[in-house]
């Protein structure tokens, strides 16, 4: 209820349409476009140009990333590009640095240098961006797919874009099944730790976004494979993302135990199935935009 990321995908899914000949729907549905980035707009930070949001209020709907938050904010920035938004470029400047602030190039603003030195205090240092930043905490945990959206929106360029891959198989991410929602999960011991993360018992380590293995993303992974040019390892990972969809008679199922593989969650999940399509066309044909440019500041 009140997920930022619906109106992100809403409004991407409406651009593809019209993109692929359906000019007249996008014409239609000017009105509620509008109306959906002007929400947007009212949720932007006005200097670093950055979507804010509250815990639990994206896909991931029972983790504690609040503030700035990757997976959200690498959306924003393709809806941006998509519509022809402004400011774009100002949204990858700082996306860049909030999210990665380990390079050596100091931002100008002077927010968002104290935001860095905060966040490089308490941060484990890896080749990953950060989950979420804010004033109070940050995420280290890994964000599986929001570090495969920022390299698929253009976000990172190619040589970081590698070394994040390099990273999260150095972190095992493809087992039990293509992929795991985060490299390191969230312990109930750790500052990050919310009770409602216990809700029916679904958010404990290695389960649900907690570090469960979710074909839907598994989708996202092979896209990533295969449009920085490492296709036999994108078609190795097709194959057991397939493994993990037919089991119990294509059951589609929605996510595995990131650990003993034990399937959770709904059979018959519909994203499954349309990202494992996407994966298969996406072997062939690049599906994203990916950049191959220097985006993100060295280290």
């Amino acid at each position: 209820m009140g997920c930022i990321d619906a109106t992100l995908w809403w409004l991407l899914a409406v651009d593809h349409l019209a993109r692929q000949g359906r000019a007249a729907l996008r014409e239609r549905l000017a009105p509620s476009i509008r109306r959906a980035l002007g929400w947007l707009h009212c949720q932007e930070h006005p200097r670093l140009c950055l979507l804010q949001q509250n815990e639990a209020s994206d896909w991931a709907d029972i983790m504690p990333r609040s503030g700035f938050v990757l997976y959200s904010n690498a959306l924003w920035y393709a809806v941006k590009r998509r519509f022809g938004l402004p400011n774009a470029e100002a949204t990858r400047y700082h996306f860049n640095h909030l999210f990665y602030p380990f390079s050596r190039e100091v931002p100008e603003y002077h927010r968002l240098r104290l935001l860095g030195r905060y966040v490089r205090n308490q941060a484990r240092r890896d080749s990953l961006y950060l989950s979420f930043v804010n004033f109070a905490s940050c995420g280290d945990e890994g964000d599986v797919l929001g570090n495969l959206l920022a390299i698929l929106c253009g976000l990172a360029g190619d040589a970081p874009a590698q070394r994040i891959l390099h990273a999260l198989k150095g972190h095992g991410v493809e087992a039990p099944a293509p992929v795991r929602a985060v490299c390191m999960p969230i312990a109930q011991d750790a500052p990050l730790w919310r009770n409602y993360m216990m809700r029916h018992r679904q958010n404990l380590p290695w389960r649900y976004h907690n570090g469960g293995a979710w074909p839907f993303i598994g989708g996202f992974w092979v896209l990533a494979l295969a449009g920085l040019g490492r296709t036999a390892e994108a078609r190795a990972a097709l194959v057991d993302l397939a493994a993990a969809n037919r089991r119990d008679d294509w059951r589609f199922t929605e996510w595995f135990d990131g650990r003993s593989g034990a399937p959770g969650g709904m059979a018959g999940q519909s994203w499954n199935a349309a990202m494992f399509l996407l994966a298969m066309h996406g072997v062939e044909a690049r599906v994203f935009p990916i950049l191959p440019r220097e985006t993100r500041p060295s280290p």
